[in-house]
């Protein structure tokens, strides 16, 4: 069976993950980056060919998916012409900045008989995998509510190193670059968002970003659930937590650590939670991290599903919802 072959469109710092997991288990095709010089440094070392326009590259047949992970404002066009152009696509977080440019993607895969994967990693963190099938198997009896916390740091240099964070063109805002994936579990975990109230404020980085980068949640979900989430890149010096928090009729467990990657407290009626398999290490960004690096598990997934009829993990009316929790948070906070 003949390896996957994709192309990156994006040569950032995510790219360079996605480089690595693509030519392991499958095989780098081209690399594309509107900053010609980033595409050529990415395709000289993996010895691929490189571009700086889309559209050439998208030219390039030898290609069975795109890898989307230009900024975020991007992503749903860079999808769009992928799909349009005959490739299936793997897009990075956020999916896209609205719900309408979701459902235009989720259209255009459907026209085009093509797959379309949203990268959502830390559905696999070891913690969250296991707690996630707790729920599932009713071991938390009725859920009641569910805690959110994102207490991360992002500096000056974080935003001022690049020509598309802190945009709300480009970047969104704090809930779609840094927490999208915590947003994410709260709807796979606990389900859909039927109310959200929020409080938003710029303490820190006025004049280098154009949004929020503290909020105050609370949200009511279509099951009766109640939540809140508690979120800010204005932990001081370094990250401080990522944390999930839910209670239920039989049962209460804390997901936390500073990326969802450990397991904290757990206290069940029945069978508590045993030794998890070992995780893998935050993404590395130089002067800080991110998320779990679980990029290796997505790259599995999509091999399984497109070389082996396999289930896709997250597919793009998964992302769609993340992109509407998101909407409806903020239009809840500029309502204020």
């Amino acid at each position: 069976m003949n390896k996957i072959s994709v192309g990156l469109i994006g040569c950032g710092r995510i790219a360079q993950r996605h480089a690595g997991h693509i030519s392991r288990l499958g095989v780098l095709a081209a690399v594309c980056d509107v900053n010609l010089e980033k595409a050529t440094k990415l395709g000289e070392e993996y010895e691929v060919p490189f571009f700086s326009d889309v559209d050439t590259f998208l030219s390039f047949k030898d290609m069975d998916v795109v890898a989307v992970c230009s900024p975020n404002g991007l992503h749903a066009e860079h999808s769009i012409k992928a799909l349009n152009a005959g490739f299936h696509v793997l897009c990075e977080k956020p999916m896209a900045l609205t719900s309408s440019d979701c459902e235009e993607m989720i259209k255009t895969a459907e026209k085009c008989n093509k797959r379309l994967f949203i990268v959502k990693q830390n559905r696999f963190n070891p913690a969250i995998e296991a707690v996630k099938e707790k729920i599932e198997q009713g071991a938390l009896g009725k859920l009641y509510s569910v805690q959110l916390n994102c207490f991360w740091n992002r500096n000056f240099d974080y935003y001022q190193k690049s020509d598309w964070k802190g945009t709300k063109k480009l970047d969104g805002g704090t809930l779609f670059t840094q927490f999208s994936h915590f947003i994410d579990l709260l709807y796979w975990m606990i389900g859909d968002i039927a109310e959200a109230s929020a409080m938003i404020n710029n303490y820190a980085h006025q004049e280098i970003i154009e949004f929020e980068d503290t909020g105050v949640v609370t949200l009511r979900f279509k099951n009766g659930v109640l939540g809140t989430v508690n979120y800010t890149v204005n932990s001081f010096a370094k990250n401080m937590e990522g944390s999930i928090t839910i209670f239920g009729e039989k049962g209460t467990v804390k997901v936390g650590g500073q990326y969802l990657n450990k397991l904290e407290y757990q206290s069940f009626e029945g069978d508590e939670i045993g030794a998890l398999r070992e995780g893998n290490p935050a993404n590395e960004y130089g002067e800080y991290q991110g998320s779990m690096s679980n990029h290796d598990r997505v790259y599995e997934n999509l091999i399984d599903v497109l070389q082996k009829g396999g289930s896709i993990a997250t597919n793009g009316l998964e992302g769609l919802k993340t992109v509407e929790i998101i909407e409806k948070i903020y239009k809840s906070a500029n309502d204020q």
